[in-house]
């Protein structure tokens, strides 16, 4: 039986993803009796003009992850997408733009000027900046152009399938490598996770519905084990992120952060979680409510952590 031919790659995330596609241990044995890996810049020597060289959906499946945050990366997806037959978004980052899509509330401007002139440790008197091109005796150097907004995958090239997660875990990233090696995939477009539920579902903690005055960071102090954290006002994000990761988080004593995405059928998962917060405040004087909400630090990283390029969103309008 010809091998399958798999290709990966990182685009703007932090390399999680890759840590999380080895997580499936002694399974790559599997994986590797089946496929070959053609392109991973991380751990196999091939250059973009390997892959450029390649006939068109000759690449059997590629599982890109990270967000599309400059010129480079975006070159990197379209060839990709027209070099594979099937293009999954892996994690977070290429399914909903990630903690990187956070980026969004600034502009390039802003975000150049205080890496490389505000920051405590930087000494840049001269104000220098990276430039898209430089001349030098040499011949002429060049950097990708850096966006202003950051973009999920699907926001750039057709997208096959999608793996949430941050990472995604074990058991996400090896369902659908077994789809794959069975020939199983479900119709395209499928949010691959093993549950279409929300993370609540396969959580065990009791659900009282209870009201909250105040919520809490996670150092503020201990929650009770057994009963669920949003009713002990954590901001714990269960209600509107899709399951199939078990749980882990709450499990640990953690609110969920949102990792794996919105529910079914759901647009905007910092709405959805947003409406779930505002269901259990137990006040309805206003201003009582106001002050509740004002405690709330980093709203936009706490409701679109991940899901900010996906959101109705999308970006902050800067003039």
């Amino acid at each position: 039986m010809q091998k399958l031919k798999l290709a990966l790659y990182w685009a703007a995330s932090c390399g999680g993803c890759e840590i999380g596609q080895l997580q499936i241990g002694d399974k790559l044995l599997k994986l590797a009796e089946v496929a070959d890996i053609v392109f991973w810049p991380v751990a196999v020597d091939a250059k973009y003009k390997d892959v450029e060289a390649m006939p068109d959906k000759s690449i059997d499946v590629c599982l890109f992850n990270g967000g599309i945050r400059n010129s480079e990366q975006e070159h990197i997806a379209r060839m990709l997408r027209n070099k594979s037959r099937v293009l999954i978004a892996y994690g977070s980052c290429a399914c909903n733009g990630g903690i990187p899509a956070l980026a969004n509330l600034f502009n390039k401007d802003m975000i150049f000027k205080r890496v490389y002139t505000e920051t405590p440790s930087t000494d840049n008197q001269n104000q220098v900046f990276p430039q898209p091109s430089v001349k030098v005796p040499e011949g002429e150097l060049n950097l990708p152009v850096f966006y202003d907004t950051v973009k999920s995958l699907r926001q750039t090239v057709e997208v096959d399938y999608f793996i949430p997660g941050c990472p995604p875990e074990e058991q996400t990233t090896w369902l659908t490598l077994q789809a794959l090696i069975d020939g199983k995939l479900p119709p395209a477009g499928a949010v691959i996770t093993g549950s279409a539920k929300a993370v609540c579902d396969e959580c065990k903690r009791q659900k009282n519905v209870k009201k909250v005055k105040k919520f809490y960071r996670t150092f503020a102090r201990i929650p009770e084990p057994d009963i669920c954290l949003l009713e002990q006002g954590y901001l714990c994000a269960g209600i509107a992120t899709r399951g199939g990761c078990g749980a882990l988080c709450p499990q640990a004593n953690m609110p969920c952060t949102g990792c794996y995405g919105p529910v079914e059928n759901v647009i905007d998962q910092g709405a959805h979680f947003l409406s779930a917060v505002a269901s259990v405040i137990d006040s309805n004087d206003p201003q009582e409510v106001q002050k509740i909400i004002d405690e709330i630090p980093d709203p936009a990283g706490t409701f679109y952590r991940y899901s900010m390029a996906e959101s109705l969103l999308r970006r902050a309008r800067i003039k």
